[in-house]
């Protein structure tokens, strides 16, 4: 097996067509077919299923693709770390939750490269999509929380995805709401205070367990609820609703503007206030790329971590 053929492999499963594979790859497709065989052979599976409408991955195929992309993908890295020239554009991508101060970073990163020789991702997304994504290294780095609530499932998840955690910083809870909400000249509030009001929360699929949610008291019986798939409609959320979220603190006016602030929560026996552990996830044992590093840099930055 070699890096050519992982190659081959990656490009044929991402174009889903041997003549557009071989088009890109510059090979012929006698030549990338028998590439594919050979490696077939090699493994004893089968990886491809091959019809006159194209190719498509068989269910060894579709696992050992995952493994070709995460050893293809360590390559890159040391190759874009140490390797010099390279007519091809070096990728590079985050996944996160929808923290703002996330995008700012990477906003801060972008800047500082020629962006028409990168290609660069940042993906807000759910919580069970960014650890897949960094997982299949479709994203080199992810940005979640940890909490006492959910730290025990999390952690097993990441271990079984082969992700290990990094610690930025630790948040206590803040309520998130507009200037002009009626409890917005408060210096705390409290969860009865917020009775009558819109929670909201974004969106973690239909399938989405409690330990997902990128908001604490994900638990509690809320007389009004309201999810949302993107930050810019949660914020539209509070402004036409009175809705309000419970986050981290940590705003950034430069993207999300000056009409939003943070409180803080104000817990009570029932309600607890739970540390927000923000961190970082990346594969084990990954090598990050320069931007991968700068971004990371960006981030302590702007967080005032030393």
């Amino acid at each position: 097996m070699t890096l050519m053929q992982l190659h081959y492999i990656i490009t044929i499963a991402e174009t889903g067509s041997l003549n557009k594979a071989a088009d890109l790859l510059y090979v012929s497709q006698p030549s990338l077919t028998s590439a594919v065989k050979e490696l077939e052979k090699e493994l004893g599976i089968t990886i491809f299923y091959r019809s006159g409408r194209g190719v498509t991955l068989t269910n060894d195929g579709t696992e050992f693709l995952l493994y070709a992309k995460q050893i293809y993908g360590q390559y890159e890295s040391v190759m874009e770390k140490y390797g010099k020239g390279g007519s091809y554009k070096k990728k590079f991508g985050v996944s996160t939750q929808h923290y703002s101060f996330a995008v700012k970073a990477f906003v801060d990163m972008a800047k500082l490269f020629d962006m028409s020789q990168y290609e660069f991702a940042i993906r807000e997304t759910k919580t069970k999509d960014v650890i897949s994504d960094v997982s299949t290294m479709r994203s080199e780095i992810g940005v979640l929380y940890l909490s006492d609530f959910n730290r025990k499932s999390m952690t097993k998840l990441l271990n079984s995805a082969g992700l290990v955690f990094h610690h930025l910083i630790d948040c206590q809870a803040y309520v998130y709401l507009w200037r002009n909400h009626p409890l917005a000249h408060e210096t705390s509030i409290s969860f009865s205070q917020l009775e009558g009001y819109p929670c909201l929360s974004f969106e973690q699929g239909d399938n989405g367990a409690f330990y997902y949610a990128e908001e604490i008291l994900t638990t509690n019986e809320y007389s009004q609820t309201i999810k949302a798939n993107d930050r810019a409609t949660m914020l539209n959320l509070m402004v036409g609703l009175n809705g309000y979220t419970l986050c981290s603190g940590i705003i950034c006016e430069e993207l999300n503007g000056s009409d939003y602030i943070a409180i803080p929560f104000k817990d009570d026996e029932f309600n607890q206030n739970s540390v927000m552990e923000i961190g970082y996830i990346v594969r084990k044992n990954t090598i990050l790329s320069k931007m991968g590093e700068m971004y990371l840099e960006s981030m302590k930055r702007y967080l005032k971590i030393q």
